[in-house]
């Protein structure tokens, strides 16, 4: 038998042991987290709808009109006129025919990519791809073939030599340990040019790129028939749970008789999808929340340049600085911490061995005063 506690050991001394942090309050910058008020910049809410008053109104609401839990898969009795107007809402939003609600964004990925291929398919994803996107394609038994981190020629490269039936290019919209944009253009285009298919999953862009929110698409000016498969979850920007797929009618029709992880689980509360169509009205009603973060950011990368911090290269809510040596990264994570200021220190397996990072995220919640007091806390924990 595996020798679980060496094993334990082992990662602690590579300072790769990772351990929960309990909150006792709402998402926001300032939360209560192992009874101590930190300032967080670790957060996905980007747009503060996690605790936001309509939000959360919405969410009540629905509860005493459906109780708490769906009770059933979407294909028994679990799906309600909640979850029906919001995926009708979300194929409106961007600009499909249908889309379909998946609980997590990890079941969607899988979902799509198991239904889709099978052994005598191929499947070329983007070396930094995300978690879910990387075992969706080993799962689905296709061959497996990663391509260098946005790079159109090395992916063309690849998929010239492929001699399967169907192919399809999975990549992240938003990266999400870098917060880089993906090549997108220049992926629609090998993908009609190969008759191959094209998923995105977009689920740091949704909410955040886009003149209207409408994510790493709009803001490429790509549509449906560049990209024709789109995932986004609700659980970042949106600040709900869960996640949706966007697609075809045929697409969204063959996922609901085929996907595995949409049949045979059950449905998200009602609740949650109607908490999400009021996020996803605030996204298009309130565009001055993307130009306010995108503030927040322009400053907190100036003042990292003052400090010379050399930040990746990314525009988005995700900015990564890039330490190396794991145990530094997690070190000075731990340093910021005694200022009272919670980053969390990315180190391998979700990097690759030598990138340990630490991973600033920004919401439209942080003041400016916030960022300035960051920026001050990693002048003393960094020079």
């Amino acid at each position: 038998m595996k020798d679980l506690a060496a094993e334990l050991q082992q990662r602690r001394q590579q300072a790769l042991y990772r351990h929960r942090r309990i909150a006792e309050a709402p998402q926001g910058p300032l939360m209560l987290i192992d009874g101590r008020e930190v300032l967080a910049f670790c957060s996905n809410d980007y747009l503060g709808l996690a605790n936001h008053p309509e939000v959360v109104k919405s969410f009540k609401q629905a509860v005493d009109t459906y109780g708490v839990g769906s009770g059933a898969a979407h294909l028994i009795n679990g799906h309600t006129q909640a979850h029906h107007a919001l995926e009708e809402e979300l194929a409106e939003f961007t600009g499909r025919e249908r889309a379909l609600l998946f609980s997590t964004g990890y079941m969607a990925n899988l979902g799509v990519v198991s239904s889709l291929l099978t052994q005598v398919d191929a499947v070329f994803e983007d070396r930094l791809n995300h978690a879910s996107l990387m075992d969706a394609g080993l799962l689905s038994r296709a061959r497996f073939s990663r391509y260098e981190h946005a790079s159109p020629k090395a992916l063309a490269q690849k998929i010239d030599r492929s001699g399967a039936e169907e192919k399809l290019i999975l990549t992240d919209g938003v990266f999400s340990m870098d917060g880089d944009i993906a090549p997108l253009p220049e992926l629609a285009r090998i993908a009609r040019e190969q008759e191959a298919w094209l998923m995105v999953d977009d689920a740091h862009g949704i909410g955040v790129l886009g003149e209207h929110g409408k994510g790493s698409l709009e803001h490429l000016a790509l549509d449906a028939k560049d990209v024709p498969i789109l995932m986004g979850t609700l659980g970042k920007a949106l600040g709900t749970s869960g996640a949706f797929v966007a697609g075809s009618h045929d697409l969204i029709e063959f996922l609901i008789q085929t996907a595995r992880t949409y049949i045979y689980t059950t449905a998200m509360p009602a609740a949650i999808a109607e908490a999400t169509r009021t996020s996803l009205k605030l996204v298009q009603q309130e565009g001055w929340c993307r130009a306010e973060l995108s503030n927040l950011i322009q400053r907190f990368r100036n003042g990292a340049k003052e400090l010379g911090l050399d930040l990746m290269p990314s525009e988005t809510p995700i900015q990564p600085l890039l330490i190396g040596d794991t145990v530094k990264a997690v070190s000075i994570s731990e340093k910021l911490l005694e200022h009272d200021i919670l980053v969390s220190a990315i180190r391998p397996p979700t990097v690759p061995e030598g990138t340990a990072r630490l991973r600033f995220t920004f919401s439209v919640g942080h003041t400016e005063e916030q960022i300035d007091r960051l920026l001050m806390a990693l002048e003393r924990t960094i020079q």
